[in-house]
């Protein structure tokens, strides 16, 4: 139940907004809570607008709860002076608050390719897209309906998610990524080679080690060695930037992100930040999990429930669910990338005794399994093609669990059992 004095506006209603009103709510704050949204809709997840985009969900599957805030789609905030502590909107309102919430998210990086704009400067040209918003995602289904083949520049989480979304409503793909391998942040060359063969046999071609340069009069996504890619529709996935010039014009601290310390505060008085914009201790996330692990925090805190809470990091899973394609990710997972093939369990760097690697590989299946150990602790693990195990896996390297009651390739086959 929310009490007429005390007001929290937070500016952005996307997937850290949710959940912090969700949770505040839920912890017994009291204080009335609004959320100033840009689009003209009510939150929703992000992550599974590739799954919009086959159809696998339609935009109401994927709206999240807001507990009882206030929602005020379509109200994106222009001004904020924190001295007066107001906040201006774009229709010209002004409107008061006692904390601020800064989520105001990430914008998609746009590469530096010729010709991707409009003659006039107007925006992309047609059957170029960015995707970001459930509005990007309607466009590039509506184009994809008419298009046979399709050009995606990046191929990190989001490219290769598109990539196969594209591929599933029968577009013929081909991505271009400038790194050495598919999802360098997060798999190492083996599970992206695995990756690689899996998009393969849906009928998407990788292009590794290639940057695009421009795009031609013709729509053809042309690379930096003169190599020509013909295609119908070209997105870009190029990854995103916090989005901070709402902060930068308010005279906050702004590196990267928005800076926040372990409280989620600013450096102005009860302003707070949290999710895609914002940078803590250095990291700049971009994760959901972290945006959410931030809005959890500030809940407890500004709610009363843990007013003592702090966040000092997150420990992020990064997974991708699509049939042949699943894997999940987290911690050291980029350490010894010089493998022996028949060497799957060894010391992976004399400068580091402690830190051993257990790698698993099934061609038959498909799947691939990597353990990185530290003495008998769980510091990181790839798994590609079977998640069988990720549920236990994720759990010790959580809670920092000691393993060393379990031979090394009982853990990648069979952790948890009975």
């Amino acid at each position: 139940m929310t009490t007429g004095g005390r007001h929290i506006a937070v500016v952005g209603a996307g997937m850290a907004a949710a959940r912090f009103a969700e949770r505040y709510r839920a912890l017994g704050g009291t204080a009335r809570v609004t959320l100033y949204g840009a689009e003209p809709r009510a939150p929703y997840n992000r992550v599974l607008l590739a799954d919009v985009l086959t159809g696998r969900y339609d935009a109401e599957a994927i709206a999240l709860q807001v507990g009882d805030a206030e929602l005020r789609p379509g109200s994106e905030a222009v001004g904020l002076d924190v001295g007066a502590r107001t906040l201006t909107l774009a229709d010209g309102s002004i409107e008061a608050w006692d904390e601020l919430v800064l989520a105001t998210g990430a914008n998609p990086v746009l590469p530096p390719i010729r010709g991707l704009r409009r003659p006039d400067g107007g925006g992309l040209r047609d059957r170029v897209h960015a995707l970001r918003t459930l509005a990007d995602c309607a466009r590039l289904a509506e184009d994809a309906t008419q298009a046979k083949r399709a050009v995606v520049v990046g191929g990190g989480v989001l490219g290769v998610s598109v990539a196969r979304a594209l591929a599933a409503l029968g577009v013929s793909v081909e991505i271009v990524h400038q790194g050495p391998h598919l999802i360098e942040r997060q798999l190492d060359a083996q599970a992206s080679a695995a990756l690689r063969g899996g998009l393969r046999a849906l009928g998407v071609e990788v292009y590794l080690g290639n940057r695009a340069r421009a795009l031609t009069a013709t729509g053809a996504v042309e690379l930096a060695n003169g190599y020509r890619l013909d295609t119908d529709l070209t997105v870009l996935a190029c990854g995103v930037r916090p989005r901070t010039a709402l902060a930068h014009a308010a005279g906050l601290a702004v590196d990267v992100g928005v800076v926040i310390d372990d409280t989620l505060a600013t450096s102005a008085a009860q302003v707070y930040a949290i999710g895609d914009c914002t940078q803590h201790r250095g990291t700049v996330h971009g994760l959901s999990g972290p945006a959410w692990d931030q809005a959890d925090v500030l809940a407890a805190r500004l709610s009363g429930a843990d007013p003592d809470a702090r966040y000092t990091g997150s420990r992020p899973l990064a997974r991708l669910s699509a049939g042949p394609l699943e894997y999940a990710a987290f911690g050291e997972v980029d350490v010894d990338e010089d493998h022996a093939e028949d060497a799957p369990y060894r010391n992976a760097a004399a400068a580091d005794p402690e830190l051993h690697v257990l790698r698993l590989t099934d061609a038959t299946r498909g799947s691939y399994k990597k353990l990185v150990m530290r003495g008998d602790r769980l510091v990181g693990a790839i798994l590609f093609g079977d998640l069988a195990t990720v549920g236990d896996l994720t759990r010790a390297y959580e809670r920092d669990d000691l393993l060393s009651d379990r031979p090394p390739l009982h853990l990648l086959t069979s952790y948890g059992a009975s």
